[in-house]
């Protein structure tokens, strides 16, 4: 996960019409395909440029440099995550608590499912470039989602401590996401990740809350 890019940074021109936002995330795209293929370090500028079909010029009018364009892409690719339960919860609001957690599962795994090469160089890479700040506001976004998956539970017990529980679901989830992308090189078992997901996120919810029935 990672925030915004840092204020330090110049600002730059924001791709509103549709040709530069066609701009935009061809670079993105760019970059995330040689990132994959070259790794974070051997990329230039010059190449995202060229294989975005772009200029130089362009590529400064939206982004500072590489890293700026880095943070993006990893901040676009978290949020679209987070957006993800969002969704997940209002399509399921009031439905039993294991339900809704399967739901936020399958629908975490579907957004790596096509593109698990760039997820695992995006674990990796956001190591790197996240610093402490961006990472706690990232974390604590994807903390709230998770109080709203507990909020939108129809069996959830009043006693339920939300907040502590929806933070050791995102522990669950990220950590197990993150680091089997990582450790199988962008190449994980998916249906043996949903399965280790849905055992530790229900067998943790079956001591803290309360009554609700997700043993």
């Amino acid at each position: 996960m990672t925030g915004a890019r840092t204020a330090a940074a110049a600002p730059r021109r924001k791709p509103r019409q549709s040709r530069a936002r066609h701009t935009s995330q061809a670079l993105q795209e760019a970059f995330v395909r040689l990132w994959v293929e070259k790794g974070y370090a051997a990329v230039t500028i010059r190449e995202i440029a060229a294989v975005a079909g772009t200029g130089l010029g362009s590529f400064y009018e939206y982004f500072e440099n590489k890293e700026d364009l880095a943070r993006v892409c990893l901040h676009l690719r978290s949020k679209a995550l987070l957006l993800g339960i969002r969704a997940t919860v209002a399509a399921h609001a009031g439905r039993p608590l294991r339900e809704i957690v399967d739901a936020v599962v399958d629908t975490q795994l579907d957004a790596h499912r096509e593109q698990p090469l760039a997820w695992g160089a995006h674990y990796l890479l956001e190591r790197h470039l996240s610093g402490p700040e961006a990472y706690r506001k990232m974390y604590d976004r994807f903390v709230a989602e998770w109080v709203g998956v507990l909020d939108a539970a129809g069996d959830l017990a009043a006693d339920c401590p939300k907040k502590e529980a929806a933070r050791v679901c995102q522990t669950i989830l990220y950590g197990l996401v993150a680091h089997t992308h990582i450790g199988t090189g962008g190449r994980p078992d998916l249906q043996a990740l949903s399965r280790q997901l849905r055992g530790a996120l229900h067998g943790y919810l079956a001591g803290v809350a309360g009554k609700a029935e997700v043993a």
